[in-house]
């Protein structure tokens, strides 16, 4: 009997279905998300960077509350930006407002492009949740 479950939340069905990719596998108390971008539930780009990292912030909280986690409970976390020098200073902003500072290791690292035109943000993490 294996312990991974697949987490879909609710509102990225669509995704699942067009891409073909879980939103996070759960194994035991950890919970590997995949890299969450800025796009509304019906998949459409968001155009202005500051909502665009908001968004994918709250879609990375979606993930994770739906495994049974929060922003809390992520141990590593990887972020993948495309014109990284011209976006940091709003992208850290809304970092640091939205999620805990010093808890997690974070790791940036600059891109060329990601899956779409326009994204500008991708966020992957794991969260082991506390017992």
């Amino acid at each position: 009997m294996s312990d991974r479950e697949i987490i879909i939340p609710a509102a990225m069905k669509a995704i699942v279905e067009r891409a073909g990719y879980a939103p996070a596998v759960k194994v035991g108390d950890t919970l590997f998300c995949a890299g969450q971008v800025g796009r509304t539930p019906d998949l459409q780009v968001i155009e202005d960077p500051e909502q665009q990292f908001i968004c994918a912030w709250e879609n990375l909280r979606e993930v994770l509350e739906a495994g049974g986690c929060t922003f809390e409970d992520v141990v590593d976390m990887t972020t993948y930006h495309v014109d990284m020098s011209k976006h940091m200073a709003v992208f850290r902003e809304v970092k640091n407002r939205l999620f805990p500072k010093g808890l997690c290791a974070w790791t940036c690292i600059g891109v060329s492009e990601l899956a779409h035109p326009g994204l500008l943000v991708e966020i992957k993490c794991v969260a082991v949740r506390r017992t």
